[in-house]
């Protein structure tokens, strides 16, 4: 009984310092909006001004913001030439997506990407074999940051689990500029508990990058450090979406599109802030 007990208490201190790790939302809020039905919604959702592209593991669905409307679609066998695209952007008129041979080792990733007007594929860009499976990228001012993911789990390199995903910049001709970051370990052990990492992020107000995990009901804000090479977790913000690949509505403020998987759904809510006050 004597070590029973001391096995209870170990564990309370044990949620007591995992509860302590974890950023409350800091005044953040998220409130959903609405949801409809995507047969897509498997790995993230894009935004352009009238449409939202909705991403599966090799096959991409247009739909109208509005009206939940599909309106095109496009789609290769799985391998043909593409396996497993994840996140993408709308930058200078096109549609770009983070994609890998995820779950083949050793790692194989590339930039493809398409016409929105018609969902033609028109452009891949190579990275060859990468240190990590590319999931996702977002504009930050004038380049890219990319995010190479690791897995503790089938489709991760062995020796290497969630603590190598990785945060690098490249410039505009998809070169890295040198220039990096690691998550900070508290988040990846949060997300790597079923062997999983940052699934998803973008560029947010204030310079804060927003990322989420592969299925937690969260979004997890990032600052980016004055010095030395950790990002830093500041706030966590409880959603009804669930991981995944995401993006700001280009149009209104604060609005977020995300998915639920498992449902098929796509999520449109809204994050807002509230201003704290200094008593």
């Amino acid at each position: 009984m004597k070590n029973l007990f001391c096995y209870i208490m170990l564990g309370l201190v044990l949620l007591q310092a995992g509860a302590a790790a974890l950023p409350g939302p800091a005044g953040w809020s998220f409130e959903e909006l609405r949801r409809f039905k995507a047969e897509e919604a498997r790995q993230g959702v894009v935004a352009d001004g009238e449409f939202l592209y909705v991403v599966s593991n090799h096959t991409l669905g247009k739909y109208r913001k509005a009206t939940g409307e599909r309106l095109a679609r496009w789609e290769c066998p799985r391998g043909q030439p593409l396996t497993h695209l994840n996140a993408g952007v709308i930058h200078d008129g096109r549609l770009y997506c983070a994609h890998s041979n995820f779950p083949g080792v050793p790692h194989l990733s590339s930039v493809e990407i398409w016409d929105p007007h018609t969902l033609q594929h028109v452009d891949s860009i190579s990275f060859g074999r990468t240190d990590g499976s590319l999931t996702w990228f977002d504009r930050r001012g004038d380049r890219w940051v990319v995010c190479f993911v690791h897995y503790g789990r089938p489709g991760g390199e062995p020796g290497k689990g969630s603590e190598w995903t990785r945060l690098v910049e490249f410039d505009n001709d998809w070169r890295p500029t040198g220039r990096g970051w690691a998550f900070p370990q508290a988040l990846l052990d949060r997300l790597g508990t079923r062997g999983f990492s940052v699934s998803g992020g973008a560029m947010g107000p204030d310079d804060l990058l927003f990322v989420t995990g592969h299925d937690e009901t969260e979004l997890y804000l990032l600052s980016f450090p004055k010095a030395a090479a950790t990002l830093q977790w500041v706030a966590t913000v409880p959603m009804t979406a669930e991981g995944q690949s995401f993006a700001w509505d280009p149009v209104e403020p604060g609005v977020i599109h995300l998915i639920i998987k498992n449902e098929r759904l796509v999520i449109t809510g809204r994050v807002t802030r509230k201003d704290v006050v200094a008593e």
